[in-house]
């Protein structure tokens, strides 16, 4: 049997690990290259791993480019693994894999395939959900589901801790699946179309908080778009962003105030007023470093 990894996140390392720990063959790994790494949230550089373990490795920046093809191509795989990759891969390497190309999502598919699926779950108050494992396609994340994992979202958690639950998820489910593939007991399981959801993609932009939302709305937009990704934010007096990493939801018996204008400033952590509550901000980054003032709005 041979094999090849592609990724570019700590999925990927996962995925690598529980390869070499069920002594999986894997023939070579294709790692995004550090020097094009600055918009990958979570980047993880999994050749380092390889070179650790003398794993052949290629570090690319564009994984359908002619030489990884050919590369591919020499190898002549019966699996290629795409676990963490932002880029789609092109036919010609899908068709390179004699058995098939596996993928990862954290959603339990056929729900919730395409974007963002993890911050799109907390944003959607889901507790109960699975990642999977399943064959990649022509359709999006619609191909034979090989496993699927549960774990569970807190609604005290940050995106942080769910893309740690993801990743614990992940290795004991990577780990049964291979050793499934390995002894020949693997089974392809078809998804049910009727039961298929989408998720859209999120842009930065997304992140603006808007402050007539319920106060249970602000804090998942966020808890789910918090470190490592690019935050929730205010815009304080219309120009200067303050990006939100960390607030809790509080009573309000004592201010009486327009939604969003901030009500208490006391050392690093001040209050924001909400139509149903204060917002109790105890971590934000002050962009443009201006001075705060009580009274002065976010929008």
């Amino acid at each position: 049997m041979r094999s090849v990894l592609i990724g570019s996140v700590g999925s990927s390392n996962i995925m690598l690990e529980a390869m070499i720990s069920t002594h999986f063959p894997v023939d070579r790994v294709f790692s995004v290259d550090e020097k094009y790494s600055d918009n990958i949230s979570g980047y993880c550089p999994i050749h380092e791993l390889a070179a650790e373990n003398g794993i052949p490795y290629t570090k690319f920046h564009k994984i359908n480019d002619e030489e990884n093809i050919r590369l591919i191509k020499e190898i002549d795989p019966d699996f290629i693994f795409v676990i963490g990759l932002s880029q789609l891969v092109s036919q010609e390497i899908i068709e390179a894999a004699k058995v098939g190309v596996i993928g990862f999502h954290p959603a339990p598919l056929p729900k919730m395939r395409g974007r963002a699926a993890n911050v799109w779950e907390v944003l959607l108050g889901l507790h109960e959900v699975k990642c999977s494992v399943f064959f990649i396609d022509q359709g999006v994340d619609s191909g034979d589901i090989l496993g699927q994992q549960e774990f569970i979202i807190e609604d005290t958690d940050y995106a942080s801790d769910v893309s740690r639950k993801i990743e614990d998820a992940a290795g004991i489910l990577f780990r049964r699946v291979l050793k499934q593939i390995l002894d020949g007991t693997y089974e392809r399981i078809k998804q049910n179309e009727e039961e298929a959801t989408y998720t859209l993609k999120r842009t930065p932009g997304d992140g603006q908080i808007d402050w007539n939302s319920p106060i249970a709305d602000i804090h998942r937009l966020i808890r789910a778009v918090s470190r490592p990704y690019p935050g929730a934010f205010g815009m304080y007096d219309s120009k200067h962003q303050i990006i939100i990493w960390r607030a809790e939801k509080c009573e309000n018996t004592k201010y009486i105030g327009m939604n969003g204008q901030i009500a208490e400033i006391s050392g690093n952590e001040m209050l924001v007023v909400c139509r149903d509550g204060l917002l109790r901000v105890t971590e934000y980054k002050n962009v443009d470093e201006v001075k705060l003032f009580v009274g002065h709005k976010l929008k």
